[in-house]
């Protein structure tokens, strides 16, 4: 079980729009479908039964084998394949780009969720069945995002030019990266088992995608994961109507603005263009533009009319590649998809698209927020134990957590909360009496309050700081120890590789990940590795 947990609200590391979305505060109600919990889903079964394209289903189930063939895949991931030809058969959705191995923890905490939700929903509703999908971002373009990641505070870097969609990269020259990995990785089981891993994904399969579908399946084919890259002209052409309605229309930009003007006072996460669609090819992927009756494509000399444009598609879908406000449509229309899973950025930004799907006539998803989790080493608990902290006390900010802890390491107060209060009621009588004998006392009376009560808040800090001085030793350790926790004063789910526990904890790592993450809970899970 879990040592300890901490709410999300709670955690400080969740937007105000995320923390009412959690709470279902009433402003943030018309921007989703359904809040999820399990009753909810019996609602969205029903509305996705009746708005899903069956016909979708047989081009799916086709694309999946083709892209399996040249894989071993379980045979719970080969049921779940053939399950989506049924109509009583319904998707959990997740997607997270292409990091070079895994990226940071939280590939991990996206897809243990999707699998643990699938679960849940089997046990709440037999008679039919649920999918979890990891939806690869092939068609990504942003290469700098997710060549590199961090293993023991390090940064291990793919050094190559990229221009065009990811998922079509070359692996070509990982060997050399190989090289270097393996030396920090050092000898032992564990260490032979993530060589090999990489190996066998990045060396042995010729592009980015089919590498990290192998990872991705190794890792998680054992619990039904299915895999799918959308990156498909079969895909594509069953997408053609809502590409023709975007390029002639733009329906998107019309809907979303509106949304995002609804949702003044929180961050805004993306910003819609005029046509959320890029054109691609093998090294290029760049925005089509519409101006002066002509469609462009940025950066390039390629122009087409009205005509030519639609003729294209209707020919080549595979060449029209989604935007971050498309691709969830794109999503939707081609998965019998009932919930989609992600970190609280891309849940902000799936908020600004209900309008848009209800235009379209598209069901929208139930949104869920991941699992998150802290790991932690029995020796960093008993660390933390021996300092009188729990571990959800580290999730405070340095500064704060350091001044907290100094305030309790005394006997006696440092806190002159009283004393400023007790001056300020002082100072509320001499208000009273300047205001009944000469008002023109009040501005002096006020300085004079300004003065006091600053010079407490000084006094103050100094105390603070000639404690912080004299148990320097132990607040040494707890920043230490946070540091531990928190890489670079971020969440370790952000920074750090599967692999650097792993090799710690081998194939038990992901077992206890997935006995412990309970997707419905919207908790911050804290876990001690044995």
């Amino acid at each position: 079980m879990p040592t300890d947990c901490i709410s999300y609200q709670n955690s400080g590391y969740f937007s105000p729009l995320m923390n009412d979305y959690l709470d279902q505060k009433e402003p943030t109600q018309s921007f989703y479908n359904r809040f999820p919990n399990l009753e909810n889903f019996e609602a969205q079964i029903k509305e996705k039964k009746t708005n899903y394209a069956n016909e979708n289903r047989a081009v799916l189930v086709s694309v999946l084998q083709k892209q399996y063939s040249k894989i071993s895949l379980s045979g719970l991931t080969q049921l779940n394949i053939e399950a989506l030809s049924s109509s009583e058969t319904f998707t959990i959705t997740t997607g997270h780009q292409l990091n070079l191995f895994s990226g940071p923890l939280y590939f991990l905490y996206k897809i243990i969720s999707t699998i643990n939700l699938t679960k849940d929903l089997k046990a709440k509703y037999p008679s039919q069945n649920f999918v979890p999908i990891y939806w690869m971002a092939t068609e990504d373009h942003d290469f700098d995002e997710i060549n590199y990641f961090n293993f023991k505070g390090r940064k291990f870097r793919w050094n190559k030019e990229s221009t065009g969609p990811v998922g079509r990269l070359s692996t070509e020259g990982l060997e050399d990266f190989l090289e270097v990995y393996a030396l920090e990785l050092g000898a032992g089981k564990n260490a032979e088992t993530i060589k090999n891993l990489f190996q066998e994904s990045y060396l042995k399969h010729s592009n980015l995608a089919d590498a990290t579908r192998f990872l991705a399946n190794a890792l998680f084919g054992e619990y039904g994961l299915v895999i799918l890259d959308a990156d498909d002209q079969d895909l594509k052409r069953t997408f053609i109507p809502f590409i023709k309605e975007e390029l002639t229309l733009q329906t998107s930009h019309k809907k979303v603005l509106e949304t995002i003007e609804k949702l003044k006072g929180y961050t805004i996460q993306v910003n819609p263009r005029e046509i959320n669609l890029f054109y691609m090819e093998d090294n290029l992927r760049e925005r089509i533009i519409f101006e002066n009756g002509k469609y462009t494509v940025n950066n390039t000399k390629i122009e087409f009319s009205k005509s030519e444009i639609l003729e294209l598609l209707e020919n080549h879908p595979e060449k029209f590649s989604p935007n971050v406000i498309m691709r969830p449509l794109y999503q939707e229309v081609i998965l019998p998809n009932l919930c989609y899973i992600g970190g609280g950025g891309e849940i902000a930004y799936w908020l600004e698209l209900k309008s848009f799907f209800d235009t379209v006539n598209v069901t929208f998803p139930i949104l869920l927020l991941r699992n998150s989790a802290l790991l932690a080493t029995e020796k960093q608990a008993k660390k933390a134990d021996k300092l009188g902290l729990t571990l959800s006390d580290l999730f405070s900010k340095q500064p704060d957590l350091v001044n907290e802890r100094t305030k309790l390491l005394d006997d006696f107060s440092i806190d002159l909360s009283i004393q400023k209060d007790f001056l300020k009621n002082q100072f509320h009588y001499l208000h009273s009496l300047a205001q009944k004998t000469d008002k023109s006392f009040l501005g002096a009376v006020k300085a004079q309050e300004v003065k006091q009560i600053k010079g407490l808040e000084n006094l103050e800090k100094r105390l603070l700081k000639a404690q912080k001085k004299k148990h320097s030793d132990e607040l040494e350790r707890i920043t230490d120890l946070q540091n531990e926790l928190f890489p670079n004063k971020s969440l370790q789910e952000r920074q750090t590789n599967f692999s650097e526990f792993y090799l710690e904890n081998g194939e038990k790592l992901i077992k206890k990940l997935i006995q412990e993450l309970k997707p419905l809970q919207n908790n911050f899970n804290i876990l001690i590795l044995s």
